[in-house]
């Protein structure tokens, strides 16, 4: 079996939604997502550098798990996309080891964070 880059690396996210088009008008509006859609229980998005899912096959199970934290260069300009595209901001901006970030709720309550290294916008 031939190894490549990606070998033992996260690959993909998932995410069960209530609705597909919501969570593609947030992410999309907030961050930029691009999306493929692949029928009316899933949708694909990319970010630019990791692709995951949207799907409605499940229940939503917004607590708990794994924390995924985005990357951005701006973080109050960042704030202030999430809250305008409907999420909701859980812990504000706060410093920690290397630089800051900020935890925010999507639509479906799953939370996640954004930070940017030390140095980063202020």
């Amino acid at each position: 079996m031939m190894s490549n880059d990606n070998d033992q690396r996260i690959d993909y996210v998932e995410f069960t939604v209530k609705d597909i088009r919501r969570s593609r008008d947030f992410y999309g509006n907030a961050f930029g997502w691009t999306f493929t859609d692949y029928g009316p229980e899933y949708c694909e998005f990319n970010d630019g550098r990791l692709s995951g899912g949207f799907t409605t096959l499940g229940s939503v199970r917004s607590g708990g798990g794994p924390l995924v934290i985005l990357y951005a260069d701006d973080l109050p300009a960042t704030v202030k996309r999430v809250e305008e595209a409907g999420g909701k901001i859980v812990r504000p901006i706060y410093g920690f080891p290397g630089g800051q970030r900020f935890h925010f709720a999507d639509p479906d309550g799953y939370e996640l964070a954004v930070y940017t290294e030390q140095g980063g916008a202020e």
